[in-house]
C-alpha cells in the first residue's frame, strides 16, 4: 500500500479476472482512508449483491460502445478536478485470456491521466478468479466456490511513468474539461494505455511467479498479437 498517495487526485487501474474484484480492490483502498469512486462495466451493477452496494456508493457505470461511455469519462473527470481518487479497469471487461493474463486495453485510464495530469497506480490481485470466475475456454461458465477458503493477493506499483506522452501542463491548464480530453493525440493516449498494462502485467506476473506471454491476448481476434 505504500504507492499509494495518501490524498489528492490519482487513478487506480487493476486487473481484471473476476467478478469479485471490484470488492478485492476496494476493501484496502478504502481500509486506507481513501474513497474513491469506481468506473465499472454496467453488467457488474447487476450481480448479486455487488449491483447493491456499487449502485449505494454511486459508482459510474460504463455501457461500452455507447453515448455513455464517454459520459462515464466525463464524470470520472469531475471526481478527479475534485481531488478525489477513480479507479478504472483499462481493458474494461473480465479478461478473455485463457491464462488470465491482462488483454490489450482500451485507452479511457491513459486519456484521463494525461488530460487531467494525475498519476497511474497500477495493482494487480490474483486468487479471487477461484472464488467468482468463468471455467476456462473462451466460453467459459460461471462458477461460485467460496469454500474451501481461498488466499487472494493484491499488490499496488509505483505510479506508471506517462512523461514521453504527456501534454503541455501550461496549455492543459488554459483549457475547460470538454477540451482537455480531446485534446491528447489518440498515439499518445495508445502508448500509454500500453505502458500502463505492461505494469499491471509485471505485478500480475510478480504474484503469480511466472513469466507472462510475449504477446498480448486480442478480444477481437480471439489470439495473441
Amino acid at each position: 500500500m505504500g504507492n499509494l498517495p495518501s490524498d489528492g487526485p490519482f487513478i487506480i487501474t487493476p486487473n481484471h479476472t473476476s467478478e469479485l474484484d471490484p470488492l478485492t480492490i476496494a476493501m484496502p483502498v478504502y481500509d486506507y482512508g481513501l474513497n474513491p469512486t469506481f468506473l465499472a462495466k454496467d453488467s457488474l451493477f447487476k450481480v448479486p449483491g455487488l449491483g447493491a452496494v456499487l449502485r449505494r456508493t454511486a459508482q459510474v457505470p460504463v455501457h461500452r460502445g455507447t453515448a455513455d461511455s464517454v459520459k462515464a469519462l466525463s464524470a470520472a473527470q469531475r471526481h478527479l478536478a475534485a481531488g478525489s481518487p477513480v479507479i478504472i479497469y483499462p481493458e474494461g471487461t473480465l479478461t478473455r485470456d485463457p491464462q488470465l493474463w491482462p488483454m490489450h486495453a482500451f485507452p479511457g485510464a491513459a486519456r484521463l491521466a494525461l488530460a487531467m495530469d494525475v498519476p497511474v497506480i497500477p495493482v494487480a490481485h490474483w486468487g479471487d478468479q477461484e472464488i467468482v470466475g468463468r471455467d476456462p475456454g473462451p466460453e467459459g461458465k460461471r462458477h461460485f466456490r467460496p469454500f474451501p477458503r481461498k488466499r487472494v493477493r493484491i499488490r499496488f506499483g509505483p505510479a506508471v511513468d506517462l512523461s514521453p506522452w504527456a501534454p503541455d501542463r501550461e496549455e492543459l491548464a488554459a483549457m475547460d474539461m470538454d477540451r482537455r480530453l480531446h485534446a491528447v493525440p489518440h498515439g499518445k493516449t495508445v502508448a500509454a494505455t500500453g505502458a500502463i498494462i505492461d505494469a499491471i502485467t509485471e505485478l500480475l506476473a510478480q504474484l503469480r511467479d511466472e513469466k507472462p506471454p510475449a504477446k498480448r491476448w486480442d478480444r477481437r481476434r480471439g489470439e495473441r498479437r
